[in-house]
């Protein structure tokens, strides 16, 4: 009886192990199927293609530094499958241009000439590579090619001297054409808020014993309330109640105006290494960053990030420069690249520049950096506010 036991315990361990490599094996093999039909697709398409087949003909609308772009980038990726049939002068004005050729591709004609030219060319897309004054007035050019059956598209490049990303949305129909300069994937912004959600409530429980010392600390050494509470900008202007454990005396923000001449910050911004509202107690917290422990409070209920721009009080920003108002296009922080590159080091238009690339190469990834280079330069003191 235990031998029959143990024969069918084997038989089960046995099926499980096969099982699971059946598994692994189908993984792998489904994986390289994937590669290798993506692969000879690839090869099979660059092959075709050199051999002057399976190409979509293309003529550009334009002649101007945009349909050069065009021209040069088709060229530089061939395997792509587009070629030039070439293009047509984007004025309506068949004087516009003496030129024949543009990069050795012929000009067929003018822009009222376009729906012969389709006619008498194999056309399978057209690129309007035009300015915004000639593409409002080819807007019946565009129609007449839909119903010709003809694809259409149009360079987005009418705003050259944007920094912005511009991206194609659609809202219940109407297409728009979006400008952002900040970061404006729902899916990578998503995770930034999990992020925050995730970390800011596992420090808030660990730190919540330290909290509580800290506050009956500060009630002991000097008369007043535990927390200061001041209104801040928040991302885009929203303004917001930052919560900080206070570090200066109950006067203190009245006190400021008869301060001004010990300011080492250049730009709105006050800041005193030996400002004589901080308390001693004060110093100690601000020198391992312990005050800001209540915003965790800010980054749980969402008007505040772990990482971003420090929020400005309204009169700073009152006093802001037009391009330094950008700053406030991303949630605004705990900590940025100014804390862990220099902090009080750094003037206002340094700060400021930071805060500004850190928008522009904005990714989870760089704010998990960011907060890992935070730890050791909190613990060390180094920068104290």
């Amino acid at each position: 009886m235990l031998a029959v036991y143990g024969l069918r315990l084997d038989e089960r361990l046995l099926g499980d192990q096969l099982s699971r490599l059946w598994l692994a094996f189908f993984a792998l093999l489904a994986t390289l199927f994937v590669l290798g039909h993506r692969t000879l697709i690839r090869l099979a398409s660059r092959y075709v293609r050199a051999r002057g087949l399976n190409y979509r003909n293309i003529l550009v609308v334009g002649t101007g530094p945009g349909a050069h772009s065009i021209l040069k980038t088709v060229e530089e990726h061939r395997h792509w499958g587009y070629q030039i049939v070439g293009l047509v002068r984007g004025s309506t004005s068949p004087s516009a241009g003496g030129e024949a050729s543009l990069d050795g591709y012929p000009i067929l004609g003018t822009a009222e000439e376009l729906p012969d030219i389709v006619n008498r060319h194999v056309v399978d897309e057209v690129i309007f590579a035009v300015s915004r004054a000639d593409l409002e007035r080819l807007e019946t050019l565009l129609l007449v090619l839909e119903e010709q059956g003809v694809l259409v598209r149009v360079a987005l490049d009418l705003f050259p001297r944007t920094r912005a990303h511009a991206q194609l949305e659609d809202l219940d129909g109407t297409p728009l054409l979006t400008f952002s300069t900040a970061p404006s994937n729902p899916l990578l912004l998503g995770i930034k808020r999990g992020m925050d959600l995730v970390l800011s409530a596992v420090l808030l429980l660990v730190a919540l014993p330290a909290m509580g010392l800290i506050a009956l600390a500060i009630k002991v050494a000097s008369p007043g309330e535990v927390l200061f509470r001041q209104v801040r900008c928040g991302l885009n202007g929203r303004l917001f109640t930052l919560y900080k454990f206070r570090t200066m005396v109950e006067d203190a923000e009245r006190r400021r105006a008869d301060l001004e001449h010990l300011n080492e910050m250049t730009g709105p911004v006050f800041k005193a290494r030996e400002d004589p509202r901080v308390t001693r107690l004060g110093r100690l917290l601000r020198r391992f960053s312990l005050d800001e422990l209540p915003q965790l409070w800010n980054v749980l209920t969402g008007s505040m990030s772990l990482v971003g721009p420090r929020p400005p009080i309204p009169d700073e920003v009152a006093r802001y420069e037009r391009w330094q108002r950008r700053r406030l296009s991303m949630r605004p922080g705990l900590t940025c690249l100014w804390q862990v590159n220099g902090r009080n080091e750094l003037d206002f238009e340094e700060w400021m520049e930071l805060d500004l690339e850190y928008i522009d190469s904005w990714s989870p990834f760089l704010d998990l950096k960011i907060l890992l280079q935070t730890i050791p330069v909190v613990l060390s003191g180094r920068g104290a506010s």
